[in-house]
């Protein structure tokens, strides 16, 4: 029952850590998710087997998994950005930027 709590605690703090880098930043940069998942998984890993080996599997495998999340994470902000530059864009070429004034017509800025 300990090492049951011990890999329920475990897993819980991997999950937490993973939350920490949500910002986004279209910058093809990975690491931060892949140490999250290396060191997540040699956690899980190495309590699980009670063993090295299986820490060093874990953490393998975790940084893996932490990169490949990583990278998508980065198209996601990538395919954001560039939607929002689209609509910066087309509102400046459609001029939506205006204000209605007191005299009730459009004022662009």
């Amino acid at each position: 029952m300990k090492r049951l709590a011990q890999i329920a605690a475990a897993a819980a703090i991997a999950l937490g850590a993973g939350t920490i880098s949500a910002s986004a930043a279209c910058n093809n940069d990975a690491s931060t998710e892949t140490i999250l998942g290396a060191g997540s998984g040699a956690l899980v890993g190495g309590l699980a087997s009670n063993s090295i080996v299986g820490a060093a599997v874990g953490g393998v495998a975790g940084g893996l998994i932490g990169n490949s999340i990583g990278h998508s994470n980065n198209r996601a902000d990538c395919r954001r950005a560039a939607r929002a530059q689209e609509r910066r864009e087309y509102r400046r070429e459609t001029r939506e930027d205006y204000y209605i004034g007191r005299d009730g017509r459009r004022h662009y800025y």
